[in-house]
């Protein structure tokens, strides 16, 4: 999974890149940011560091 979210993180950064209206790039960047949350939670989950689970 991470693999694929590390793939994404560098497409949306080549479209980050390229884009020029500002409302694109905004939503671009908060793609990025959420891949880039999601790829921080799957990185910690595969060390054992957070739990996958919700605790309820």
């Amino acid at each position: 999974m991470t693999y694929e979210l590390e793939i994404q993180i560098e497409e949306l950064r080549a479209e980050l890149r390229n884009a020029v209206d500002g409302a694109e790039r905004r939503q671009i960047q908060t793609e990025l940011d959420i891949a880039q949350a999601e790829l921080i939670v799957a990185a910690a989950e595969l060390d054992g560091l957070a739990e996958a689970e919700p605790p309820f």
